[in-house]
């Protein structure tokens, strides 16, 4: 199996309150389509600061991180954004990685979406068709 990505949706969750609450229209919810390298090793969504500033993203933490060549850093986090892939979406912050890295979409956002890497497809695929399934064990 070779790298795997995804086309996502990536959208302001601070616009989708005020659009919500009536204080802005739809026309002006921030949100863009990318692509990202599927990385089931990551945790979290990774995004860039390119991604940041068209989505008009705060930085509401920093956190201690490790790249995958070891390097320990502190990133920015920034967020909240509703992430989207196909029929299925999930609310969750994102790390910040420096100048145009490429986004990452981690563990937790392919959990709660119910997601999987499909190793003979080379896909990211639904592990429930019907929709996701989250387990309350």
């Amino acid at each position: 199996m070779g790298i795997v990505h995804a086309n996502v949706t990536l959208v302001n969750c601070d616009d989708l309150t005020l659009e919500r609450k009536g204080y802005i229209g739809k026309d002006e919810i921030r949100s863009l389509e990318t692509t990202m390298m599927v990385d089931s090793g990551a945790i979290m969504l990774t995004i860039n600061e390119a991604l940041v500033e068209a989505l008009g993203l705060d930085i509401i933490d920093y956190r201690p991180s490790q790249l995958a060549d070891g390097t320990r850093i502190k990133l920015p986090v920034a967020g909240p954004v509703k992430v989207i892939f196909e029929d299925r979406f999930c609310i969750t912050d994102a790390l910040v990685l420096p100048d145009d890295n490429e986004p990452l979409l981690g563990a937790i956002p392919m959990e709660e979406m119910d997601l999987w890497i499909n190793p003979a497809r080379g896909l990211l695929t639904a592990i429930h068709p019907e929709g996701p399934l989250m387990s309350l064990k």
